[in-house]
């Protein structure tokens, strides 16, 4: 097979793979396997270039075999380096512009464990015992494998930004969040009833007429429900009141589309149409619960502080995690199998 059929071949695999992708994408944004056919299509695109690259010698394909080396330099040679610096310039402007809580503190938790791994990576392990070289590297599979898949999981959640809804919807639900001094809408909930308010006022302007619904029930410290809250910041904005329907017994992202759509039903029955809006960081995470509660909804996010995303990506990451525990539970199993298939025989081999 020459080097022409083995491009070919390796085209056509992608333009599969592309087409997988998009049925996959229409079926279900939130699967995560949306984003390992990305990254496959990808690598694919990658390899196609660079073989392009050397084969032919037109200008459009040399300038792309030039940009893919050195994005291939930058990315494996300085990404780690670049991430981990990110991590601490980005915690100390956290620390500069936010209350300093544990949920406020993830970017420099990542950049102490990308060190810590930094070093690993480096270590001279012939120096140490087995038993603590073989735990080392243990932790070093794991910590790689928990990078790639939070990787896959920014992959997927930005694919989802890509969808753009119809200007036909009957209800927008708006997910609420924490209140400012027990009763006033925070700049983080506002940017989502903002958000709700340019959709529905675009709609207004498409002769579709629609329903705000505001979801979110009253905290322990709040004076008043998130949905009063933000029925009273919208009332503000100008939306009338007639428009305006509240859900304030929920307490989870998962009880505001139980209950919102148990508020719709009681409306319309089972025909209607619907869009949520939250935080451009939650869509991906809140679209999981709509489908729990069989809510067939999808979500536009709102805008947030670009120094605030990193620490919100990974807290949802982290949630993800735990949502979908058994899945991990079983990967990081199977890892753990593997390795210590791996060192079984690396030990027998060494006692022959």
């Amino acid at each position: 097979m020459n080097d022409k059929t083995i491009l070919l071949t390796i085209i056509g695999f992608a333009f599969f793979v592309l087409a997988i992708l998009l049925i996959s994408y229409k079926i279900d944004k939130t699967r995560l396997f949306n984003g390992v056919l990305f990254n496959t299509l990808l690598f694919l695109v990658f390899i196609s270039i660079l073989m392009a690259g050397q084969m032919y010698n037109g200008i459009i394909i040399r300038l792309l075999f030039f940009i893919t080396i050195v994005l291939f330099l930058i990315v494996g040679g300085l990404g780690l380096y670049i991430i981990l610096v990110g991590c601490f310039v980005n915690a100390v402007v956290v620390f500069e512009r936010e209350r300093r809580s544990f949920s406020n503190m993830l970017t420099l938790f990542i950049g102490i464990i990308l060190f810590l791994f930094i070093i690993l990576a480096n270590f001279n392990f012939e120096k140490i015992p087995n038993i603590l070289k073989y735990i080392l590297i243990y932790l070093e599979i794991l910590l790689v494998y928990f990078m790639l898949s939070f990787y896959n999981y920014f992959v997927s959640s930005l694919l989802y930004g890509f969808y753009k809804p119809k200007f036909d919807k009957d209800y927008i639900i708006v997910l609420g969040s924490g209140l400012i001094s027990g009763n006033k809408v925070s700049k983080l909930l506002g940017s989502r009833i903002d958000k709700a308010i340019s959709f529905y006022e675009k709609q207004k302007n498409n002769n579709k007429s629609s329903k705000l619904i505001f979801s979110g029930g009253q905290g322990a410290d709040e004076t008043i429900s998130e949905a009063l809250a933000m029925k009273k910041y919208a009332i503000e904005k100008g939306i009338p009141e007639e428009d305006i329907l509240l859900e304030d017994k929920s307490k989870s992202t998962l009880e505001n589309f139980k209950f919102s759509k148990a508020l719709i039903e009681s409306i319309s029955g089972n025909k209607y149409t619907a869009i949520f809006s939250t935080s451009n960081y939650h869509v991906f995470r809140a679209a999981i619960y709509a489908k729990q509660v069989s809510l067939n909804i999808s979500g536009i996010g709102a805008k947030t502080a670009f120094y605030y995303l990193p620490n919100a990506m990974i807290r949802e990451y982290i949630a993800i995690v735990f949502m979908k525990k058994k899945s991990y539970i079983v990967k990081v199993a199977l890892i753990s199998l593997l390795f210590l298939l791996y060192v079984v025989i690396i030990e027998i081999t060494m006692h022959l």
